[in-house]
C-alpha cells in the first residue's frame, strides 16, 4: 500500500479539505508520524503536521506562531520534495498556498483556508467519500478545540515523569 491511502493519512486529507477541523489533521498525522518514523523530526509526515497546525494559530489569530510553525513547514517540505509522501499532492500548489498563506499573515489578513489539490483518483475518492459524512462543526468548536480535550493522560505522563527525575537525583545523593 502506498504510503498516502494509509487511513490516517487519508483522515488528514479529509479534515483539512473538508471541515478545516487542523487540530484533528494534528492529532491523525501525529499518530502515523509515531507509527512511521518515530523521532524524525525532519521526516514529511512532520512538515504536514506543521502545516495545520500553522493553519489552526493563523485561524486563533496566533499570528507569531502561526509564521513560526508555516515557515517550519514550507521547509520541511522543500527538504523532502521527493519522498513518495508528496506522490499524490500537488506539491508546486501546496508550497505555493504555504507561501500566499505566510505573506496573509504578515500583512494582516484574516485566516483564509486552503485545499491540498489531490492528484491521485484513489487518494481523491477515499477523501471525498469521507467528507461527505463529515459533521459540520461550529466556528467556536473549531477555534478552541484543543482546550476542550481531555488531558489528564498527557498531565499523569508529565506528573510520572517528573516524579522519576526527582527520584534519581535523590537516588545520586
Amino acid at each position: 500500500m502506498h504510503p498516502l491511502l494509509h487511513p490516517l493519512y487519508v483522515d488528514f486529507c479529509t479534515y483539512f479539505n473538508g471541515n478545516q477541523d487542523y487540530f484533528e489533521c494534528h492529532e491523525v498525522l501525529e499518530e502515523y508520524w509515531k507509527m512511521c518514523a518515530p523521532g524524525e523530526k525532519d521526516h514529511p509526515l512532520v512538515g504536514y503536521v506543521q502545516l495545520a497546525t500553522g493553519m489552526y494559530h493563523w485561524r486563533r489569530n496566533n499570528t507569531a506562531g502561526a509564521l513560526k510553525i508555516l515557515n517550519k513547514a514550507k521547509k520541511n517540505f522543500t527538504q523532502n520534495q521527493t519522498s513518495p509522501f508528496f506522490e499524490f499532492i500537488e506539491f508546486d500548489e501546496l508550497c505555493n498556498n504555504c507561501e500566499i498563506s505566510l505573506k496573509a499573515i504578515e500583512n494582516g489578513e484574516p485566516f483564509e483556508a486552503f485545499q491540498l489539490m489531490i492528484t491521485n483518483e484513489t487518494l481523491a475518492s477515499l477523501v471525498q467519500k469521507q467528507i461527505i459524512e463529515l459533521p459540520p462543526l461550529p466556528k467556536d468548536f473549531l477555534l478552541h478545540k484543543h482546550m476542550l480535550r481531555d488531558r489528564s493522560d498527557i498531565l499523569e505522563a508529565r506528573n510520572n515523569r517528573k516524579l522519576a527525575l526527582s527520584q534519581k537525583r535523590l537516588n545520586k545523593k
